[in-house]
């Protein structure tokens, strides 16, 4: 019992560090964008109707919908959009018309994750970094270089793995809820009226007195549940109850209490607007507080990081993005990856981001387009699980997404107002790589339908070739094949230029499911063909890390004896060659073809041993 509440202390700190990163720093920027960007008259009613908005929105959007109802659509125990995906797709897999759209849908969030990807990590380093201009006007000119340095260091680091200092994540972000909930804390004490913003009924009178305010504001009170995302996508690492715990006993009363202490300050002290969070603080606590602050956003932006990395990984088994090359950085932790093709592209991006908008108030603008796309794709998924998977009534499914999907509806709404003023950047982020991933996939199925056609039947071919068998050498051949029961191209190459077949031959098919996790019990499908050749098929889910010679053991008594030492891995490396009349646009099958040419070898990607590989190319028309 007490190693079972031992491994929830763990857990439940471990969530703290990662899960919460983003929306615990939200504090930083969140009340002053409200205040200064949406115009706000700082009056009483004014500060209690804004507040209650704030309160409302983070327990309907966070603990009602992500905490409560999100959480429990997991896809054996894995979350996270592609997850949902995953499951919306199989829900609906009877109607193919309907599985299109939810695909689609689904991409399409994915896709500006990578926009979200970029805005997060700048707007919440360049908002901590900013605190110094409080302690010296003449600082102002380092904020922006300062901030790419660490962001810069952030990206660096990536390659050597986050297992040791990730360790301190939990109790960083720890301190971070404490110290945000004290600052709150003194200012309650001094105007305890200010909890009266608690009833719902100055929330509405606010949105009754102010009805295009209000949805105006909408856009930048968002910023007080960026992050929520992370809520779901990293259930697999922590498990629900950890996240429910954090949320519920620090993370949401530490927000709660801050948020609550810059609206008590603003009503006494309102030209304290510029920059609430940090003039709460006495003077002497400013230094260690920036530091804190920036402790803070380098976790939330290292969090971020970490889900780009494993969305990309996720796309990439699901076959919407090129292999890229995937470095694990830890010997324990198999989520723990590094690619550096995401990396250096994010960073890139995020460079750009500061350069073109150089504050966080600025960001701001462009940030909520993102978040919001996201969530209310999160929710149109949610009902496909609960109607077609769970088969719940109708109307309860209506009931149980109705409410959030008009929030999300509204939000999106009013952040699109601000897409000519930095909302467009996250948003073209999101079409170019909804672009690449359609063109991928699309790509990718033409290469296949083009290889199925002109392939021969595998069985029917070995009968052919052992009527007048070529020469046998010793060993283990392994051919590897996109569709299972068809020659390989390198099978060809290798008969007509070496005129030999090995003594044990394997026509291996890698299979990638939409389920996140295929066990082992149930990873190879083994079928003889005669001759001392077999049909091998390897399943992997999307979370699963391929490893082709690892899988290939356990087809030892089975018929099969596979010996690693001597075994030879043959694959085609196919050059794509875009034709007119095509089954894409021209640019498109020129873009495919580059992708093809450019992404990683399937060598390491399936972890072959690099002195056992043999490839050889052919040109495919589409």
């Amino acid at each position: 019992m007490s190693a079972s509440k031992s491994s929830l202390a763990v857990l439940t700190l471990g969530a703290l560090g990662v899960v919460y990163g983003d929306i615990g720093t939200s504090v930083l920027y969140a009340l002053k964008v409200v205040f200064t960007e949406g115009g706000v008259p700082l009056t009483p009613d004014n500060i209690y109707g804004i507040l209650s908005l704030v309160f409302w929105l983070i327990s309907i959007v966070v603990s009602l919908k992500y905490v409560t109802l999100i959480l429990r659509a997991d896809n054996k125990g894995e979350g996270g959009l592609i997850a949902m995906l995953a499951l919306a797709s199989n829900a609906v897999r009877d109607r193919p018309h309907l599985r299109r759209v939810v695909l689609f849908i689904g991409i399409g969030g994915t896709a500006i994750f990578y926009g979200d990807g970029v805005i997060t990590p700048a707007i919440s380093v360049l908002s901590a970094v900013e605190g110094l201009e409080l302690i010296s006007p003449r600082l102002k000119s380092y904020v922006m270089p300062l901030s790419l340095v660490i962001l810069f260091l952030l990206f660096y680091v990536q390659k050597k793995g986050t297992a040791g200092i990730g360790r301190l994540f939990g109790p960083i972000c720890t301190v971070w809820f404490l110290a945000i909930g004290a600052l709150g804390v003194p200012h309650i004490a001094d105007h305890p009226e200010v909890l009266a913003a608690v009833s719902p009924h100055h929330a509405l009178n606010f949105v009754l007195a102010h009805p295009g305010t209000t949805f105006l504001l909408l856009g930048a009170l968002v910023l007080c549940v960026t992050g929520v995302e992370a809520l779901y996508a990293d259930m697999g690492h922590f498990g629900k109850q950890p996240i429910r715990l954090a949320w519920f006993t620090l993370v949401m009363p530490a927000l709660l209490l801050n948020y609550f202490g810059q609206g008590a300050m603003l009503l006494y002290t309102p030209e304290h607007v510029s920059n609430p969070f940090y003039l709460m603080a006495p003077d002497w606590a400013l230094i260690p507080l920036v530091m804190l602050a920036t402790a803070a956003t380098v976790i939330a932006s290292q969090a971020l990081l970490s889900a780009a990395f494993s969305v990309t990984k996720q796309a990439i088994q699901l076959g919407y993005l090129p292999r890229m090359v995937i470095r694990h950085t830890s010997v324990r932790e198999a989520g723990q990856i590094y690619i550096p093709a995401v990396n250096w592209a994010l960073f890139g991006a995020i460079v750009v981001a500061i350069a073109l908008f150089k504050t966080s108030s600025n960001l701001a603008t462009a940030y909520g387009i993102a978040v919001t796309t996201d969530m209310l794709i999160t929710t149109t998924l949610t009902f496909f699980v609960i109607r077609y998977a769970w088969k719940l009534p109708l109307w309860l499914c209506l009931g149980a997404t109705a409410l959030f999907f008009l929030i999300d509806f509204l939000l999106l709404a009013s952040n699109s107002l601000k897409f000519f003023e930095g909302g467009w950047f996250p948003v073209l982020i999101g079409i170019a790589m909804f672009t690449v991933m359609m063109t991928w996939k699309q790509g990718r199925k033409l290469l296949n339908d083009k290889v199925r056609a002109d392939a021969l039947d595998l069985p029917s071919f070995l009968e052919a070739v052992f009527i007048s068998p070529p020469v046998r050498v010793e060993g283990t051949a392994v051919f590897l094949t996109t569709e299972t029961g068809t020659v390989p191209n390198a099978l060809l190459h290798n008969l007509k230029h070496n005129k030999v077949l090995h003594q044990h031959n394997l026509f291996v098919t890698v299979k990638s499911h939409e389920v996140p996790w295929i066990g082992l019990d149930k990873r190879v499908a083994i079928e003889s063909l005669g001759h001392d050749c077999w049909q091998v098929t390897i399943h992997y889910g999307f979370k699963n890390d391929p490893d082709v010679p690892r899988a290939l053991e356990q087809i030892r008594g089975r018929g099969c004896e596979f010996e690693p030492m001597n075994t030879s891995y043959f694959l085609s490396r196919d050059l794509v060659v875009p034709t007119i009349g095509g089954g894409m646009a021209r640019w498109r099958e020129k873009l495919f073809a580059q992708m093809h040419h450019n992404a990683s070898g399937a060598a390491d990607f399936l972890n072959l041993p690099n002195n056992a590989v043999v490839e050889l190319g052919s040109k495919i028309e589409i």
